[in-house]
């Protein structure tokens, strides 16, 4: 499992490692030559500018230019203190390059094919200043290569943002674990390519610290769905009940209700307004449609045709018939799936909704609907992690915080954050589709949690497979070489795993 770490986590892993036997000066050896091996890994040499800060930062920096130059590379050092004015593992570090030094001002990014920027990392609180502000633009403006040791200086490690000028990186060398720069927006396009680098931190560090994230892997959930039992039928697979819209407006439930066959839901049935019956039927093959009773509570729909989970919002209407729907279905203890209108519906009306919100239930806001719900608490001095966090424990439900950086959150504290994804799914309707693969591994038994990650990185991984010009429709065609893909990766490692336990 590979965590995601705050600022203050990562010194205590360092702590710790140094308490249970390496040195603060090993570790900071290991981490430049992780990061010289990068380097050298994905360019020739070239006239090198190592930029080293006054502290650790500095001192891998150091590190990397030594190692460089003992493989060839021709490496001038620009540090913004003599070497004599570092101190501790830094001034160690500082003190084995024989290597040419200049101050930090004397830097000409143009003059270079490469520029290391080992100057703050994670730990800087404050915007870059002086011959530091100067050389993030220039060196932004140039046309070296530029790599990062931690994190882009500039970049807060855990807020994932900058106050002010900022380094950009074709490459970030990082330690041990991820920090949240690494995984959230912008913070993570700045770090452009991101090598994680084992620094020989031992076990048992974690004992000592708060994590603040999982990065979502399959290696955390079991996909519903991905093996059978020979005598399973469509029932016993899981019913799934979708929302529709009005008549014209059927097109977003549609796809979430075909997402969760997909997802292997044994039978999905798309509830329809009168007006939308005929529209639904003839668009929708393997889905079955059926009329909404004009009177009936919603709630008491869904115990009708005996939903295991049900999907509302996508297309569903901003108006107070989705509202008492929503309410309805969340009175009937079905677990459900909250997306589009049937979050946008309650902005004026929260603490009613969380207030009826069970922790078996999820919610899917991209950034607009959560500002809505949450007002204030994405736009602060939180980070994406932690405004995910607070919006689940408030409302008593999983968030699922949508974007190029979704964050998974549940009531209890526990947070995933997935970078499996890509850009071609920014476009109408790929939302709907997941809502409805969450529908689908919630119905098949999963925890609202775990469905939530797992549906997540496999629609990402779907995305990955999109091609210029495909959309949601598209998607849903991908999801079953997804699925096939990762039910092979499940077989390898459980075959693995079976000749790991037979070795002596």
């Amino acid at each position: 499992m590979r965590s995601i770490l705050t600022t203050e986590a990562m010194g205590a892993a360092d702590r710790f490692a140094i308490e249970s036997g390496r040195s603060g000066e090993a570790l900071m050896e290991a981490a430049g030559a992780g990061a010289a091996d990068a380097i050298r890994a994905r360019w020739a040499p070239r006239p090198t500018a190592v930029l080293c800060g006054p502290g650790n930062n500095g001192g891998d920096g150091f590190v990397v230019a030594r190692r460089l130059a003992e493989a060839g590379w021709p490496v001038t050092v620009f540090a913004m203190k003599p070497a004599d004015a570092l101190a501790g593992d830094a001034a160690a570090a500082a003190a084995k390059w024989s290597g040419v030094t200049r101050p930090l001002g004397d830097a000409a990014p143009d003059e270079y094919g490469l520029v290391v920027d080992a100057l703050f990392g994670a730990g800087l609180s404050r915007p870059l200043e002086d011959d530091a502000a100067r050389l993030a633009d220039e060196v932004g403006r140039s046309a070296a290569a530029v790599v990062a040791i931690d994190v882009p200086s500039g970049i807060h490690g855990d807020r994932a943002r900058a106050d002010g000028a900022a380094f950009r990186a074709d490459l970030t060398a990082t330690f041990h674990q991820f920090k949240p720069a690494h995984v959230l927006e912008p913070g993570a396009s700045a770090c452009g390519e991101i090598v994680l680098v084992d620094i020989g931190v031992p076990d048992g560090w974690r004992d000592s610290v708060e994590i603040a994230a999982e990065l979502n892997d399959p290696g955390l959930w079991t996909a519903s769905g991905l093996a059978l039992d020979r005598a399973t039928h469509k029932h016993r697979r899981g019913r799934l009940c979708v929302l529709s819209g009005p008549g014209g407006a059927t097109g977003a439930a549609r796809l979430a209700a075909q997402a969760g066959l997909s997802a292997g839901a044994g039978f999905v049935t798309l509830l329809c307004p009168g007006s939308a019956l005929l529209e639904a039927a003839a668009a929708s093959l393997a889905v079955v449609t059926r009329k909404l009773p004009k009177d009936a509570a919603f709630g008491d729909v869904l115990g009708d045709h005996r939903a295991d989970a049900a999907v509302l919002g996508p297309g569903a209407g901003v108006d107070e018939t989705t509202q008492e729907r929503a309410l309805s279905a969340l009175a009937s203890g079905v677990p459900l799936v909250l997306d589009a209108d049937a979050l946008t519906v309650f902005a004026d009306a929260s603490h009613v909704f969380f207030s009826a919100l069970r922790e078996d239930c999820v919610l899917t806001p991209h950034a607009g609907e959560f500002e809505r719900l949450f007002p204030g608490l994405s736009q602060g001095s939180l980070d994406k992690i932690e405004a995910a966090r607070r919006a689940a424990a408030e409302c008593g439900a999983v968030i699922v915080f949508k974007g190029p950086d979704t964050v998974i959150a549940a009531p209890d504290g526990r947070v995933r954050v997935n970078t499996h994804a890509s850009p071609r799914l920014a476009s109408a309707g790929t939302g709907d589709v997941l809502a409805g693969m969450i529908g689908a591994f919630i119905a098949q038994g999963a925890g609202a949690f775990d469905a939530a990650s797992a549906a997540v990185w496999i629609h990402g991984d779907a995305g990955r497979r999109m091609r210029p010009g495909e959309t949601a429709g598209d998607l849903l065609r991908r999801l079953p070489e997804s699925l096939a893909a990762l039910a092979a990766r499940v077989r390898r490692q459980a075959a693995l795993d079976r000749l790991m336990r037979g070795r002596p």
